[in-house]
């Protein structure tokens, strides 16, 4: 009876801590990893890691428990099969898929992306790949203000030029009352 409860005890706590790592994730990316070395597997934790990104090998089944058990219905109602590495983190979303793309091309499809859960909402494989194509945020911000600070520099050249030709037209009228006087 002793292990019985042991047994109990530890899935309580393996769903619990399945629970914090996908309730509080800011996105969530399923990935196939079947024949990958391990060596390889270690190297793509660790470039996951550099964006803040953590990577663990769960149970399809506890998987969807968990979200069944959390409300996270679109993910509940996801069919996950075979081998399904699970990678969640908090920062950019876009990031952490451009390293799922860039291990799929370097291990010739080993990873690749199975789906996806960002705000409530499923995301499918060609979804992931989108993300990945996206400019960093850091990109995004800079075209952002890029564009705002073109809107008041156009404005100003506008508002130059309308001076300068209202200038021009009273200057052009000076040299010729001068003219007519000498």
């Amino acid at each position: 009876m002793t292990a019985e409860r042991t047994r109990r005890s530890e899935k309580i706590q393996m769903f619990d801590d399945v629970a914090k790592l996908l309730v509080g994730a800011g996105y969530i990316y399923f990935v196939s990893y079947k024949g990958l070395k391990s060596k390889e597997f270690s190297d793509f934790r660790n470039d996951l890691a550099k964006c803040e990104a953590e990577c663990h090998v769960l149970k399809n089944r506890l998987i969807r428990k968990v979200a069944e058990a959390n409300g996270m219905d679109a993910l509940a109602g996801l069919k996950l099969t075979g081998d399904t590495a699970v990678i969640v983190g908090k920062g950019d979303a876009g990031q952490v898929a451009k390293v799922i793309e860039t291990f799929m091309k370097s291990t010739k499809d080993l990873i690749a992306p199975k789906a996806g859960f960002y705000d409530g909402a499923l995301l499918s494989k060609n979804d992931v790949l989108a993300i990945a194509a996206l400019p960093s945020k850091d990109a995004l911000r800079a075209q952002l203000l890029g564009l705002l600070n073109a809107v008041p520099t156009g404005l100003v050249r506008v508002l130059n030029a309308k001076v300068s030709s209202i200038v021009n037209v009273v200057n052009a009228y000076k040299n010729k009352l001068e003219k007519e006087a000498n």
